[in-house]
């Protein structure tokens, strides 16, 4: 059932947004000249799969996960992308592909060892990754990596469709943080 809400929700989020979509790349060319941002990521099962994004930092910024970078980093177009959340709507993309889900743990890099070996002793890569989750909506980070997946594990035990459209609608509404620098 949640993957065909996926399906409906990306086309019709993509069909809707397409003009969003399009501003933020026209924009993003002129902030980093590169709009799109396409990173390796852990998927379902622990298999890679190209996560798709708005570019929030400049091209040449390390390969590594956003709390490890610097604030300077972000340019000002990705701090409002960040903090509004737009950053992440190319995942749409994902979640049509059946890469991502709109509700899961978000998919780490796989050079995150420890954040790796506590999903992977807990279960979460059953599921496929997530644009956002309980976690998210909690302001919980891959900073922490146990607590991380602890409430990913949590979120994927207690999921229904009430706690799906719950943390859609949270998020929408801005609760969370988004990824720290």
């Amino acid at each position: 059932m949640i993957r065909w809400l996926d399906f409906i929700f990306s086309l019709v989020g993509l069909l809707l947004l397409w003009p969003v979509l399009l501003a933020v790349c026209v924009i993003g060319f002129f902030d980093t000249g590169s709009p799109l941002f396409f990173q390796t990521r852990v998927g379902r099962f622990q298999r890679p799969f190209t996560l798709i994004k708005f570019r929030t930092m400049p091209v040449e910024t390390a390969s590594v996960a956003t709390h490890l970078v610097g604030k300077s980093s972000v340019t000002k177009l990705g701090g409002f992308l960040r903090k509004t959340k737009l950053d992440e709507l190319p995942q749409l993309i994902n979640v049509l592909k059946g890469e991502m889900s709109l509700v899961g743990p978000r998919p780490c890099l796989f050079n995150q060892a420890e954040l790796i070996a506590e999903r992977e002793a807990r279960g979460v890569y059953q599921a496929r990754p997530g644009i956002t989750g309980l976690a998210q909506v909690n302001e919980i980070d891959m900073s922490t990596p146990k607590k991380l997946a602890e409430w990913d594990a949590r979120m994927l035990s207690d999921l229904t469709l009430k706690h799906y459209f719950l943390y859609i609608v949270q998020t929408a509404l801005g609760k969370g943080a988004g990824d720290r620098v």
